[in-house]
Protein backbone atom coordinates (compact mmCIF):
# COMPACT_ATOMS: atom_id res chain seq x y z
CA UNK A 1 0.00 0.00 0.00
CA UNK A 2 1.50 3.54 -1.07
CA UNK A 3 2.49 5.50 2.38
CA UNK A 4 0.61 8.44 2.68
CA UNK A 5 3.08 11.72 3.70
CA UNK A 6 1.72 12.12 7.56
CA UNK A 7 0.75 16.11 6.56
CA UNK A 8 -1.83 14.41 4.10
CA UNK A 9 -2.88 11.59 6.70
CA UNK A 10 -3.98 14.40 9.04
CA UNK A 11 -5.91 16.44 6.19
CA UNK A 12 -7.72 12.98 5.07
CA UNK A 13 -8.60 12.09 9.15
CA UNK A 14 -10.09 15.56 9.33
CA UNK A 15 -12.11 14.95 6.31
CA UNK A 16 -13.45 12.13 7.74
CA UNK A 17 -13.89 13.60 10.85
CA UNK A 18 -15.90 16.10 9.21
CA UNK A 19 -18.16 14.34 7.19
CA UNK A 20 -18.68 12.07 10.12
CA UNK A 21 -19.50 14.38 12.32
CA UNK A 22 -20.91 17.28 9.60
CA UNK A 23 -18.59 20.27 11.07
CA UNK A 24 -16.07 21.32 9.52
CA UNK A 25 -12.78 20.80 11.44
CA UNK A 26 -9.59 23.19 9.87
CA UNK A 27 -6.33 23.14 11.63
CA UNK A 28 -4.87 26.19 10.19
CA UNK A 29 -6.99 29.10 9.94
CA UNK A 30 -7.36 30.85 6.75
CA UNK A 31 -6.00 34.05 8.26
CA UNK A 32 -2.86 32.38 8.70
CA UNK A 33 -2.21 30.49 5.56
CA UNK A 34 0.60 32.27 3.64
CA UNK A 35 1.77 34.45 6.20
CA UNK A 36 5.08 34.91 7.42
CA UNK A 37 6.91 33.49 10.05
CA UNK A 38 6.53 34.65 13.20
CA UNK A 39 9.56 36.87 14.67
CA UNK A 40 10.47 36.88 18.50
CA UNK A 41 12.83 38.96 19.43
CA UNK A 42 16.42 37.96 20.51
CA UNK A 43 17.44 41.60 20.68
CA UNK A 44 15.85 44.45 20.66
CA UNK A 45 14.34 45.53 17.80
CA UNK A 46 13.73 49.26 16.53
CA UNK A 47 11.26 49.85 14.04
CA UNK A 48 11.65 53.75 14.34
CA UNK A 49 13.71 55.83 16.60
CA UNK A 50 14.80 58.39 14.41
CA UNK A 51 17.98 57.63 15.04
CA UNK A 52 19.21 54.44 13.88
CA UNK A 53 15.62 54.37 11.87
CA UNK A 54 14.61 57.44 10.36
CA UNK A 55 12.27 55.73 8.19
CA UNK A 56 9.03 54.30 7.34
CA UNK A 57 10.80 50.94 5.28
CA UNK A 58 9.74 48.34 7.85
CA UNK A 59 6.17 48.90 7.80
CA UNK A 60 3.05 49.42 4.38
CA UNK A 61 0.94 51.69 4.53
CA UNK A 62 -3.07 50.37 4.57
CA UNK A 63 -5.81 53.07 3.79
CA UNK A 64 -9.47 52.61 3.74
CA UNK A 65 -10.10 54.65 1.01
CA UNK A 66 -6.86 54.32 -0.87
CA UNK A 67 -5.26 50.53 -0.22
CA UNK A 68 -1.72 50.60 -0.26
CA UNK A 69 -1.33 54.11 -1.55
CA UNK A 70 -1.30 57.72 0.73
CA UNK A 71 -1.35 60.51 -1.76
CA UNK A 72 -2.24 62.95 0.92
CA UNK A 73 1.15 61.88 2.87
CA UNK A 74 -1.32 61.04 5.90
CA UNK A 75 1.84 58.96 6.79
CA UNK A 76 5.52 61.20 7.09
CA UNK A 77 8.52 61.57 8.95
CA UNK A 78 8.92 64.95 10.31
CA UNK A 79 12.59 66.03 10.82
CA UNK A 80 12.00 68.10 14.19
CA UNK A 81 9.02 67.39 16.49
CA UNK A 82 10.24 69.08 19.54
CA UNK A 83 13.62 68.18 18.41
CA UNK A 84 14.22 64.75 16.75
CA UNK A 85 12.25 62.71 13.66
CA UNK A 86 9.04 61.39 14.43
CA UNK A 87 6.69 59.61 12.11
CA UNK A 88 3.76 62.20 11.95
CA UNK A 89 0.10 60.60 11.02
CA UNK A 90 -1.77 62.92 10.18
CA UNK A 91 -5.64 61.32 10.70
CA UNK A 92 -6.81 63.03 7.93
CA UNK A 93 -7.67 59.19 6.20
CA UNK A 94 -8.29 56.26 8.33
CA UNK A 95 -6.34 53.81 8.02
CA UNK A 96 -2.49 52.61 9.09
CA UNK A 97 0.92 52.04 9.05
CA UNK A 98 1.15 48.19 9.05
CA UNK A 99 4.49 46.23 10.09
CA UNK A 100 5.93 43.99 7.18
CA UNK A 101 6.87 41.23 9.54
CA UNK A 102 4.64 39.02 11.65
CA UNK A 103 5.67 39.41 15.79
CA UNK A 104 5.23 37.37 18.66
CA UNK A 105 6.26 37.28 22.20
CA UNK A 106 7.51 40.50 22.93
CA UNK A 107 7.43 43.52 24.51
CA UNK A 108 6.00 46.75 22.62
CA UNK A 109 7.96 50.22 24.02
CA UNK A 110 6.00 53.09 22.25
CA UNK A 111 6.62 57.06 22.63
CA UNK A 112 3.58 59.50 21.26
CA UNK A 113 2.21 62.39 21.87
CA UNK A 114 -1.22 64.36 20.37
CA UNK A 115 -0.79 67.28 18.07
CA UNK A 116 -3.44 70.00 17.25
CA UNK A 117 -4.73 68.96 14.09
CA UNK A 118 -8.37 67.26 13.97
CA UNK A 119 -10.58 66.31 10.80
CA UNK A 120 -13.93 65.69 10.29
CA UNK A 121 -16.05 63.89 11.17
CA UNK A 122 -14.36 63.51 14.75
CA UNK A 123 -12.77 67.29 14.40
CA UNK A 124 -14.82 68.21 17.57
CA UNK A 125 -14.68 64.81 19.23
CA UNK A 126 -11.89 63.23 21.61
CA UNK A 127 -8.11 62.76 19.63
CA UNK A 128 -8.37 59.11 18.60
CA UNK A 129 -5.70 56.51 17.32
CA UNK A 130 -4.80 53.29 18.69
CA UNK A 131 -2.06 50.42 17.88
CA UNK A 132 -3.51 47.20 16.61
CA UNK A 133 -1.71 43.65 17.86
CA UNK A 134 -1.55 40.42 16.47
CA UNK A 135 -3.28 41.54 13.69
CA UNK A 136 -4.72 38.51 11.18
CA UNK A 137 -5.77 38.04 7.61
CA UNK A 138 -5.81 40.72 5.18
CA UNK A 139 -5.62 44.00 5.15
CA UNK A 140 -9.01 45.54 5.49
CA UNK A 141 -10.79 42.51 6.70
CA UNK A 142 -12.62 43.95 9.39
CA UNK A 143 -15.25 44.23 6.63
CA UNK A 144 -16.58 42.00 4.27
CA UNK A 145 -16.31 43.88 1.65
CA UNK A 146 -12.60 44.49 2.49
CA UNK A 147 -12.62 47.83 2.43
CA UNK A 148 -11.77 49.06 6.28
CA UNK A 149 -9.10 50.80 7.92
CA UNK A 150 -8.76 47.73 10.13
CA UNK A 151 -8.05 44.26 10.38
CA UNK A 152 -8.62 41.60 12.65
CA UNK A 153 -6.66 41.85 15.85
CA UNK A 154 -6.04 43.17 19.67
CA UNK A 155 -6.02 46.68 19.98
CA UNK A 156 -3.85 48.90 22.19
CA UNK A 157 -6.45 51.39 22.04
CA UNK A 158 -5.12 55.54 22.61
CA UNK A 159 -8.02 58.18 22.85
CA UNK A 160 -8.62 60.79 25.06
CA UNK A 161 -9.64 58.72 28.54
CA UNK A 162 -9.62 55.92 27.23
CA UNK A 163 -6.09 55.22 26.45
CA UNK A 164 -5.29 51.60 27.70
CA UNK A 165 -8.30 50.18 26.97
CA UNK A 166 -8.75 47.11 24.70
CA UNK A 167 -11.09 46.31 21.96
CA UNK A 168 -11.33 43.19 20.36
CA UNK A 169 -11.77 44.32 15.94
CA UNK A 170 -13.37 41.28 14.39
CA UNK A 171 -12.75 40.54 10.73
CA UNK A 172 -13.81 38.39 8.24
CA UNK A 173 -11.73 35.38 5.72
CA UNK A 174 -12.24 36.20 1.85
CA UNK A 175 -14.46 33.32 0.47
CA UNK A 176 -15.86 31.58 2.86
CA UNK A 177 -17.11 34.88 4.80
CA UNK A 178 -15.56 32.93 8.22
CA UNK A 179 -15.10 35.35 11.04
CA UNK A 180 -11.73 35.46 12.71
CA UNK A 181 -12.36 36.47 16.33
CA UNK A 182 -10.21 37.33 18.86
CA UNK A 183 -11.12 35.72 22.05
CA UNK A 184 -9.39 37.25 25.28
CA UNK A 185 -10.47 36.53 29.11
CA UNK A 186 -10.43 39.95 31.65
CA UNK A 187 -11.40 40.56 35.04
CA UNK A 188 -13.44 43.42 35.45
CA UNK A 189 -15.45 45.19 37.93
CA UNK A 190 -19.11 44.71 38.64
CA UNK A 191 -20.14 47.00 35.89
CA UNK A 192 -18.80 44.35 33.46
CA UNK A 193 -16.60 47.13 31.46
CA UNK A 194 -13.28 48.14 33.44
CA UNK A 195 -10.46 46.07 33.93
CA UNK A 196 -9.96 45.26 37.98
CA UNK A 197 -7.41 43.10 39.06
CA UNK A 198 -9.31 41.84 41.78
CA UNK A 199 -12.36 41.59 39.47
CA UNK A 200 -14.51 38.77 37.96
CA UNK A 201 -12.87 37.18 35.19
CA UNK A 202 -15.10 37.33 31.74
CA UNK A 203 -14.43 35.96 28.48
CA UNK A 204 -14.41 38.88 25.29
CA UNK A 205 -15.19 38.53 22.16
CA UNK A 206 -15.35 41.57 20.46
CA UNK A 207 -15.80 45.57 21.88
CA UNK A 208 -14.37 47.06 24.45
CA UNK A 209 -12.40 46.66 27.66
CA UNK A 210 -12.36 50.08 29.82
CA UNK A 211 -8.86 50.72 31.65
CA UNK A 212 -8.93 50.42 35.21
CA UNK A 213 -9.80 54.15 36.07
CA UNK A 214 -11.59 55.05 32.54
CA UNK A 215 -14.39 57.59 34.01
CA UNK A 216 -17.67 56.26 34.24
CA UNK A 217 -18.59 59.83 32.99
CA UNK A 218 -16.62 59.81 29.78
CA UNK A 219 -17.25 62.06 26.75
CA UNK A 220 -16.76 62.14 23.75
CA UNK A 221 -15.94 65.82 23.19
CA UNK A 222 -12.25 67.04 22.30
CA UNK A 223 -9.85 66.85 25.07
CA UNK A 224 -11.80 65.11 27.80
CA UNK A 225 -10.12 64.38 30.77
CA UNK A 226 -11.16 61.89 33.63
CA UNK A 227 -10.55 62.39 36.87
CA UNK A 228 -7.49 59.55 37.34
CA UNK A 229 -5.95 60.00 33.78
CA UNK A 230 -2.80 58.89 33.26
CA UNK A 231 -2.08 59.98 29.92
CA UNK A 232 -0.13 63.12 29.77
CA UNK A 233 -1.59 66.68 28.75
CA UNK A 234 -1.90 67.13 24.88
CA UNK A 235 1.65 68.13 23.73
CA UNK A 236 3.75 66.06 26.04
CA UNK A 237 5.09 62.90 25.54
CA UNK A 238 3.54 59.48 26.70
CA UNK A 239 5.18 56.23 26.74
CA UNK A 240 3.69 53.28 26.30
CA UNK A 241 4.75 49.71 27.27
CA UNK A 242 2.48 46.44 25.85
CA UNK A 243 3.60 42.79 27.23
CA UNK A 244 2.70 39.99 24.55
CA UNK A 245 3.59 37.02 25.79
CA UNK A 246 1.76 33.83 23.94
CA UNK A 247 -2.11 34.54 24.68
CA UNK A 248 -1.77 36.95 27.84
CA UNK A 249 -1.30 40.99 27.22
CA UNK A 250 -0.46 43.71 29.68
CA UNK A 251 -0.81 47.07 28.94
CA UNK A 252 1.01 49.91 30.99
CA UNK A 253 0.74 53.75 30.23
CA UNK A 254 3.66 56.29 31.47
CA UNK A 255 4.80 53.45 33.99
CA UNK A 256 1.42 52.54 35.51
CA UNK A 257 -0.28 49.10 34.92
CA UNK A 258 -3.86 49.94 33.03
CA UNK A 259 -5.12 46.57 31.82
CA UNK A 260 -4.30 42.65 31.60
CA UNK A 261 -5.73 40.12 29.31
CA UNK A 262 -5.56 36.79 29.48
CA UNK A 263 -5.58 33.13 27.44
CA UNK A 264 -6.08 35.08 24.39
CA UNK A 265 -6.98 33.07 20.84
CA UNK A 266 -4.73 35.74 19.19
CA UNK A 267 -0.72 34.91 19.71
CA UNK A 268 1.15 36.83 16.45
CA UNK A 269 0.94 39.25 14.00
CA UNK A 270 1.45 41.82 12.06
CA UNK A 271 0.98 45.63 14.30
CA UNK A 272 -0.97 48.62 13.24
CA UNK A 273 -0.56 52.14 13.65
CA UNK A 274 -3.86 53.99 13.54
CA UNK A 275 -4.44 57.09 11.58
CA UNK A 276 -8.29 58.18 13.25
CA UNK A 277 -9.24 61.41 12.80
CA UNK A 278 -6.27 62.95 14.70
CA UNK A 279 -2.88 64.27 14.45
CA UNK A 280 -0.56 62.14 16.41
CA UNK A 281 3.03 61.63 16.45
CA UNK A 282 5.33 58.24 17.38
CA UNK A 283 8.90 58.95 18.26
CA UNK A 284 9.91 55.82 19.23
CA UNK A 285 8.52 52.10 17.98
CA UNK A 286 10.73 49.16 19.57
CA UNK A 287 10.47 45.61 20.30
CA UNK A 288 11.59 44.12 22.98
CA UNK A 289 12.32 40.38 24.22
CA UNK A 290 10.28 39.58 27.02
CA UNK A 291 12.74 38.95 30.54
CA UNK A 292 11.09 35.62 32.96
Amino acid sequence: MKKIPLPDRCRLLLASLAFLTGFAVTTTPAAAQGASAPITPKQTIVLFDGKTKKDLSEFYTWLAKFGRHDPDKVFTVVDQVDGAPAIRSSGQHYGGIVTKNNFTNYKLVVEFRWGLATWEPRANRTRDSGILLHCQGEDGNASKFFNSPWMASVEYQIIEGGTGDIILVNGVERGSGNAIVPRLFAKVAANGKNWDPNGTEKEFTRGRIDWQYRDLGWKDVLGFRGAKDVEKPVGEWNRIEAICREGDVDYFLNGVKVMEGRRGSFTWGKLLFQSEGAEIFFRLIELHPLTK
